[in-house]
């Protein structure tokens, strides 16, 4: 005999598969949740442990958020111009050299934080790939991270040190400050242990000294937190980056207006239409608010408007830090 139908519903269902507002929080939600917290509290004793650095460039331009058929990604922003080309290694196993594609997404933007962070922190152009790429994601997830994992950051790592860089930058007068810089000017590889995986991961990295030195010169400070919390979008990543750099540079009596046409050309990658862009930014935008707490930022219905606002570490948080 059936059962009978008493019109009621366990809990554990309505919060699985009701309302959304009644579901239980993912584990994405409950990381941006702890990180809010964490640098709303404690933003003015930040440690070392909690600083990032990313070259100014980067903080500026975008990588691709998805994998393209393009083996050339070229970005501009004003005074700053970006060119990324896709390049090939040697396959010992095949006798060949074949393509690496472009890097791209968020796995690979904040390895490219990493790098900077690491070639910052320790004063030196060579970055171990090999012994830090496990602690670094375990140090962003809170947890050990699995071998589909490790093996797609290690993917991308491989793309980006096999990609060729081209930073350009001109100031106000039009004095250029840098061109054609590769970020990588050496790699040593290694060889996965499972031989049906091609690819060749690198195993530290060399970064060239033309980079190095501008990114000595131009290391914008990140909260590692919030890096940490928003590592699962790559537009939250350049949102929150290009918020870094730029608002503190904003003239404190003239708050700045950046049209929404100019808004979806530096972010707006696959957004045929303004009106859609508009609306995943915005909602964009109001999770990184919640890791940048100090970010003064006024969304209107000409463009964004910026008022000058506090970098996200304090520069004596910084100087202690190195």
């Amino acid at each position: 005999m059936a059962k009978k139908d008493d019109g009621l519903q366990k809990v554990g269902d309505i919060l699985l598969k009701g309302p959304a507002h009644l579901r239980p929080p993912t584990k994405t939600q409950l990381r941006l949740v702890d990180s809010a917290v964490s640098i709303k509290d404690n933003a003015a004793e930040a440690n070392k442990n909690e600083i990032a650095f990313h070259h100014t460039v980067f903080c500026q331009t975008a990588l691709p958020y998805r994998e393209v058929e393009e083996r050339v990604w070229e970005r501009s922003n004003g005074y700053v111009q970006l060119s990324v080309e896709a390049g090939r290694t040697f396959d010992p196993n095949a006798n060949k050299w074949v393509d690496v594609p472009l890097p791209f997404g968020p796995k690979a933007r904040i390895i490219m934080i990493h790098l900077d962070t690491q070639a910052v922190m320790k004063q030196s152009r060579l970055v171990d790939i090999q012994n830090s790429m496990t602690a670094f994601v375990k140090t962003l997830q809170g947890r050990d991270p699995t071998g589909p994992e490790l093996r797609k950051f290690r993917q991308q790592s491989a793309a980006i040190s096999n990609s060729t860089f081209r930073l350009f930058a001109t100031d106000e007068k039009g004095t250029a400050r840098q061109a054609n810089v590769p970020v990588v000017s050496g790699f040593e590889l290694w060889y996965p242990k499972d031989e049906r995986q091609h690819t060749l991961w690198p195993s530290f990295v060399e970064l060239s000294e033309k980079y190095y030195e501008t990114l000595i010169r131009h290391a914008v400070p990140l909260d590692h937190r919030a890096v940490a919390a928003l590592q699962h979008n790559a537009l939250a990543l350049d949102i929150y980056k290009w918020l870094s750099q730029r608002l503190c540079r904003v003239d404190g009596k003239r708050p700045y207006t950046l049209g929404w046409s100019l808004v979806q050309a530096q972010f707006g990658q696959g957004y045929a239409e303004l009106r859609f862009f508009r609306r995943i930014f915005l909602k964009t935008l109001k999770v990184v608010l919640t890791q940048y707490p100090g970010a003064k930022v006024e969304p209107t219905d000409l463009g964004l408007v910026l008022h000058n606002s506090r970098p996200p570490i304090a520069p004596k948080v910084i100087v202690s830090g190195l």
